[in-house]
């Protein structure tokens, strides 16, 4: 156990299945505070039940939309009202579209890139200035291996991962002399089908598990200060041989 993240505070977005989930159940695990938000107030209770069973008074849950901005400030200032300031956050929310650049209809890709990319932004804005309270803080930004290898039909997904890892980057460097480390992980395929609990079914023989993602976040989060691991590419140690 990390027994230096013990009483922190994080805010996880996307936090109600998939890797979201197994990134607020091992933070938990942790013994840190932790503040789900999603969309669908279903899910994310079922997903605040299954986590309070296991971490008791540790977690909360909220439903929030991170392409709204003000949904973004309320998630962030109910996190720093509960448990009295954030020191961690998460962006993890995110959807894909797939399909020919021809085929993609403007609502999607404008939905597409309200939640990977500008949501990473709102949620940004709002939770450095709790930060700063601090004295410093951790931004995760859960990008992709599509950020960096563009493929057929997913330009409107590879646009936003694109994006996503040039914010990172520009945001560490505005960030890094208030304390605040900014990380993003790009994972390859992962086995979740977005399931509320991704260990309670057995996973693929050579895929990441949404874990594996959860063990990245609070390995670097618990990394001495004082270094910053800025990028990590995560990837199937043995994919199928082509």
């Amino acid at each position: 156990m990390a027994t230096e993240l013990r009483g922190k505070v994080a805010v996880v977005t996307g936090g109600s299945r998939g890797i979201g989930f197994a990134v607020a159940d091992r933070l938990a695990t942790e013994g840190v505070n932790v503040v789900v938000c999603a969309r669908d107030p279903e899910r994310l209770n079922q997903a605040v039940q299954q986590l309070t069973q296991r971490h008791a008074h540790l977690v909360r849950g909220l439903v929030a939309d991170v392409r709204r901005f003000e949904d973004c400030r309320r998630t962030m200032e109910y996190a720093a009202e509960i448990f009295g300031g954030i020191d961690i956050l998460v962006n993890n929310a995110g959807i894909g579209f797939f399909k020919p650049v021809d085929q993609i209809n403007p609502e999607e890709w404008d939905e597409l890139l309200a939640t990977n990319l500008s949501g990473v932004f709102y949620c940004v804005h709002e939770v450095v200035p709790w930060m700063r309270k601090r004295g410093g803080g951790y931004i995760f930004n859960i990008s992709s291996l599509a950020g960096v290898n563009p493929f057929k039909g997913g330009a409107a997904y590879n646009a936003s991962k694109f994006g996503l890892n040039g914010f990172s980057e520009a945001a560490m460097q505005d960030l890094r002399y208030d304390g605040i480390r900014v990380s993003y992980i790009m994972p390859g395929s992962v086995d979740t089908d977005f399931s509320y609990h991704p260990s309670s079914r057995p996973r693929s023989n050579w895929k990441l598990s949404s874990e594996d993602i959860a063990k990245a976040v609070v390995d670097l989060a618990a990394y001495p200060s004082g270094s910053l691991a800025s990028r990590i590419e995560l990837r199937p140690s043995q994919p199928p041989k082509k």
